[in-house]
């Protein structure tokens, strides 16, 4: 089945296409990158020409997996508005990827995984995973300030793409690993294990996933 990926998540995005068959195998036929505060002029473009490069139609898509944050507000809002479009008019499934389970499975670690993105504003997107062999269960996915993040993840492996967050992690004595920031290729491999577990989504319900503070959060900040 031919997959079509969306990352427009970041300053910089990118699609790619790949073909999946059984069990969890994708071979990545290509990524395109998209250059950043073009998204909106660039994005359908791009996906007619790797298709037409490729030799494939819109009509040979079978599946497609986005990113649905966190991330840029306007960014994703173009991202998942072109999806949306696209699986209405072909009647094909969507996985909605999360970008923190996308960085916290690049890292290949067993066990108690916290995945950390700098949010911008003094703060970090965290996404706490307990992954095995075979899946990868989520716990919670917040927003924290960058003084409360470090506190509440101490018993766990600590994944980022961010340097700084990284640094920060390490002088706290944490167990960091830093991994590149995943791109559409690995968004269209998480997207297709979803779509095998039959983890998908319509057009209609597919939103994105900002990531606020908790109630919670909130109360204990302001206590």
């Amino acid at each position: 089945m031919l997959v079509l990926a969306v990352d427009t998540s970041g300053k910089q995005g990118s699609i790619a296409i790949a073909q999946c068959g059984p069990g969890d195998a994708c071979e990545v036929i290509e990524v395109a990158e998209l250059s950043g505060g073009t998204f909106s002029a660039e994005l359908v473009p791009q996906i007619a020409a790797l298709l037409v490069k490729h030799k494939f139609s819109k009509r040979d898509i079978g599946a497609f997996a986005v990113v649905s944050g966190p991330g840029s507000f306007t960014g994703l809002r173009i991202g998942l508005a072109v999806i949306k479009g696209l699986a209405e008019v072909l009647a094909k499934p969507i996985a909605a990827v999360s970008l923190l389970q996308a960085l916290a499975r690049a890292a290949h670690l067993d066990g108690h995984v916290v995945a950390a993105l700098d949010g911008g504003r003094n703060e970090v997107f965290l996404g706490e995973y307990q992954v095995g062999d075979a899946e990868m269960r989520l716990i919670r996915e917040r927003l924290l300030s960058r003084e409360t993040w470090l506190e509440l993840t101490r018993d766990a492996v600590v994944v980022t793409s961010d340097s700084s967050l990284r640094e920060a992690a390490r002088t706290k004595g944490l167990h960091v690993v830093e991994v590149g920031r995943p791109r559409s290729d690995a968004i269209a491999q998480l997207g297709w294990r979803k779509i095998l577990s039959g983890e998908t989504i319509s057009p209609e319900a597919l939103e994105a996933n900002y990531i606020g503070r908790s109630e919670t959060d909130l109360f204990v900040k302001g206590s």
